[in-house]
């Protein structure tokens, strides 16, 4: 680790903002492929959100210890907090045996990934000022140092409090900075705004103590074990849900907040006028004690110049990106980690850690192939029906890239010739179709995904039908999560198979998986026009 600043004159190939998760990622690609690069960090060492995030210090992002099964890249589809190395002592299940562990142990986890592989960190440097130069970019810190770069990528999370635009919410606290003791709340009437897991762990943190508890938003909540979005409530936040419906004084209310007034003095109650959703927009004034604005967080766009500041969008909370992670309008200014899941928002996982992970390193990939002359790696395979069915089921049963970016990345098989093809694993869908790796060809992409309803149906309802297990006929309609391997020539889509569903994710059975497979290879290969792919 390194704080000594670079002479004025030295551009390195890249600058990356921020020492989290995404950071320390970046950092080691691109340590191991020998690209000059420094990361600044504001804090004084890794990981400083999740010094004070979550509030309640109780992480959502599964450790599964214990699988029963030694491959580790499959061991990865149940470790949320690992990033990705060849060192197996840095695995973050040897930090915590708990499920649900504690954030805690993620900054410990951090520090030691960063010390491990001596990656370059400037920390105590903030960014205050970022501008372009003929060269790239010069970000300058608190001290006034100029750092300087021929690309940069932000990798700071989004790390500024996102507070809706309501009359007076400026007078309620915040939820990254409210008590976290429950005691400071008894007999309080209480107003949470948002319906997330911070305002859901806010409210179960109060039950105990408050009077009264609302949790209130203009939007559906939203679960996740329903939605398969593991941003949306957890189950190990929603106890606040059973006090609601078992009338125990708690409510969710579901509307707009019109406009909040504080009464004069230090205990001065707040007047919220509330507009109901589901009671015909009736208005409604409602007292309360406290009010706690837990509204999720938004990218910091403030250090940038005019004339290079990103455009922003869904509410300025994130940077409009193109499929290969950079500024739609700023080019060079590559974004990594949390920060680009304005790609697949609420849909896949590019905002945690066992998402972003893979998407960093495919921005890696993606840089390597762009700025230094490097192809994707690949592994050569015949262009055979019976191999290409193998190298696919072979990866869906045991790849954790592809389980966890669900219908965002990709295995991509590219017919090179009538006799050759290449292997690319982990490309982001979006990007394959612009990418130089299917420019005149015939491609494959295999994805695991969810059926395109999967999220209005409820998985508990067993009077609702869902697709047969192993059911090669229905394998189409399959709700779950399941293999998809689409044919393309050109960015148009030719052909489609969806492998059967299976309780235990196993898509290996020789009849029902594989031969249909083989199968549809076969008939997509043999409708190719003579020389394609040449």
């Amino acid at each position: 680790m390194h704080n000594e600043p670079l002479h004025s004159s030295e551009a390195l190939d890249y600058l990356v903002i921020g020492a989290g998760p995404a950071g320390l990622q970046l950092g080691y690609q691109l340590a191991t492929a020998g690209h000059r690069y420094r990361i600044l960090e504001a804090g004084n060492r890794p990981g400083t959100f999740f010094r004070t995030f979550p509030r309640h210090r109780q992480l959502i992002s599964s450790n599964k210890v214990h699988t029963g099964i030694d491959d580790p890249e499959f061991n990865l589809r149940m470790d949320w907090n690992s990033l990705l190395s060849p060192e197996p002592e840095l695995l973050f299940t040897r930090y915590s045996k708990r499920y649900f562990p504690a954030a805690d142990d993620l900054v410990r986890y951090l520090a030691d990934f960063a010390e491990a592989f001596d990656l370059d960190i400037a920390y105590d440097t903030r960014a205050v000022r970022i501008r372009r130069d003929d060269d790239g970019f010069i970000v300058t810190d608190q001290h006034g140092t100029d750092h300087r770069a021929h690309r940069l990528v932000m990798a700071t999370g989004v790390s500024r409090p996102y507070v809706p635009d309501v009359p007076g919410i400026e007078t309620a606290e915040n939820y990254t900075v409210v008590s976290v003791d429950p005691d400071d709340f008894t007999d309080q009437r209480v107003l949470i705004l948002g319906k997330g897991n911070s305002a859901l762990e806010t409210a179960d943190n109060l039950i105990e103590t408050a009077a009264v508890i609302h949790v209130a938003g203009p939007h559906t909540l939203r679960l996740a074990w329903k939605t398969h979005y593991v941003g949306h409530l957890r189950a190990v936040n929603n106890n606040f849900l059973d006090t609601y419906q078992l009338k125990s004084q708690n409510a969710v209310l579901d509307g707009h907040v019109l406009s909040i007034e504080k009464e004069p003095g230090d205990g001065g109650r707040y007047r919220v006028r509330f507009s109901f959703s589901r009671a015909d927009e009736v208005v409604k004034e409602l007292l309360y004690d406290r009010i706690i604005v837990c509204t999720g967080f938004r990218f910091d766009a403030s250090p940038f110049d005019p004339e290079c500041r990103p455009d922003l969008v869904i509410n300025d909370r994130f940077a409009a990106l193109t499929a290969a992670y950079e500024s739609v309008n700023v080019p060079g200014l590559y974004f990594a980690g949390t920060l680009t899941q304005q790609r697949d928002f609420k849909h896949s996982t590019n905002g945690f850690i066992h998402g972003f992970r893979y998407g960093v390193r495919a921005l890696s990939r993606i840089l390597d192939e762009r700025h230094h002359d490097r192809p994707w790696p690949h592994q050569p395979l015949a262009t055979e029906p019976s191999a290409l069915a193998d190298a696919v089921v072979a990866r869906v049963n045991r790849s954790s890239a592809l389980w966890q970016q669900f219908g965002v990345i990709g295995d991509l098989l590219v017919a090179v010739d009538g006799d050759q093809s290449r292997y690319h694993e982990e490309v982001p869908v979006a990007y394959a179709h612009e990418s130089p790796l299917t420019a005149g060809a015939d491609y494959f992409l295999v994805t695991l995904e969810y059926g395109p309803d999967h999220d209005k149906v409820d998985p508990f309802d067993i009077t609702v039908r869902r697709a047969a297990q192993n059911s090669v006929g229905e394998a189409f309609d399959a709700s779950y999560l399941h293999p998809v391997i689409r044919h393309f020539r050109g960015g148009e889509l030719l052909g489609t198979h969806h492998m059967a569903e299976n309780l235990e994710n196993e898509w290996n059975h020789p009849k029902v998986h594989h031969a249909p497979l083989v199968e549809f290879f076969a008939r997509e290969l043999d409708a190719q026009p003579t020389g394609a792919g040449r």
